[in-house]
């Protein structure tokens, strides 16, 4: 058996094979009216190829915990009820293809109210239905984005709130997995880094203190989310910064508090939170950190970063290097990446009955 097409199983879920679809941004909400932030045809038939593609696990997209947390306009969210139920059409079919449905939860903080990528992702204000970003601190992304707003305690204490309301929603919605999203330079991420965190109070300054808002929200979300469905984190292992910023040492460190709060695995990605940095883009580039995640902790990752080839993502399983992959551009390439694989590496996967012909 291939160890790409082994079942995974975390807490009392067993996820059918070892090839995810990590969140991806599809920004293609609708940005007013009664249907904002709410999923629709696109995202149905987006997810939906890639569960009979014989994908194990596909999160959904970065998804809001508040309007003011979407990254843009156009993006998903999950603070209301009428989005729970569009998702419910998602996650039924995810079902009925023998795919687990995830969601990552999040909230974009000062990246947050810009434009889609293809319209040049620079940030709007109320002409392009935005709004005033939130941080941990009073400094801008870059000279493009403006300063966002510094958040008071009672405000971060509302944010905590936010994420449980929405995994509480997702819960309703039939999601099994629930990804909290720390990485790429949104808010949770703004926290645990000093580059981005300057806080002198007790958020900001020591590890302990940066890291006190991302344990708060794992915690708040582990109280509402059932204790038999794991709950993912999904982190950036460095900010690619030779001083000042998140390190891989800091990752590591950080595992274990996440996996002590009750986190059950760690996606490791990188970067996103300081901008003109210089980032070695290769095939697996990422895979190291995720590697090293899983040699100094007993808590289960993920590998993500331009992970495309089978044997290739079958070896990274083998080397012990992570638990699953996940496929980002590639899935976007090929919804059927895991059947290709299981034909190459002589693995089962699911095959709707439709396409049996394809076998």
């Amino acid at each position: 058996m291939s160890a790409l097409f082994e079942p995974c199983t975390l807490r009392d879920l067993t996820i059918p094979n070892r090839v995810w679809m990590p969140p991806m941004c599809q920004y293609s909400a609708a940005a007013e009216g009664p249907d904002t932030g709410a999923p629709n045809d696109w995202h149905f038939a987006h997810y939906a190829a890639r569960a009979a593609g014989g994908t194990g696990l596909v999160i959904v997209e970065a998804t809001a915990v508040s309007p003011e947390g979407r990254i843009s306009p156009y993006d998903l969210g999950i603070w209301n009820d009428t989005q729970v139920e569009a998702f419910r059409r998602i996650t039924r079919f995810l079902a009925g293809q023998g795919t687990v449905a995830g969601i990552q939860l999040a909230h974009a903080g000062r990246k947050a109210s810009t434009e889609r990528p293809w319209k040049g992702g620079a940030p709007v204000g109320p002409e392009g239905y935005g709004w005033q970003p939130l941080g941990p601190s009073p400094l801008a992304f870059d000279e493009k984005h403006p300063v966002p707003t510094e958040l008071t305690v009672t405000q971060i204490q509302d944010i905590v709130g936010q994420f449980a309301d929405a995994a509480r929603r997702a819960l309703a919605a039939g999601f099994e997995v629930a990804e909290i999203h720390g990485a790429h330079g949104y808010l949770i991420g703004n926290f645990l880094s000093p580059h981005s965190n300057h806080r002198t109070d007790a958020y900001g300054g020591s590890y302990e203190n940066r890291t006190r808002f991302a344990l708060e929200v794992v915690d708040a979300v582990r109280e509402v989310w059932p204790q038999d469905k794991p709950l993912f984190f999904r982190i950036s292992a460095t900010d690619w910064l030779e001083e000042g910023g998140w390190t891989p040492d800091d990752t590591v460190r950080f595992a274990a508090d996440l996996q002590a709060h009750g986190i059950d695995l760690l996606d490791v990605s990188s970067g996103g939170n300081a901008s003109g940095v210089q980032m070695p883009i290769g095939p697996g580039y990422q895979v190291p950190f995720a590697a090293r995640v899983k040699a100094e902790t007993t808590l289960p990752v993920a590998a993500v970063g331009l992970i495309t080839e089978p044997e290739q993502a079958e070896k990274i399983l083998v080397n012990g290097e992570a638990d699953a992959v996940l496929l980002g551009r590639e899935l976007l390439r090929n919804p059927s990446w895991a059947r290709q694989a299981a034909r190459e590496l002589g693995g089962d996967v699911h095959v709707p009955d439709q396409y049996h012909r394809s076998v």
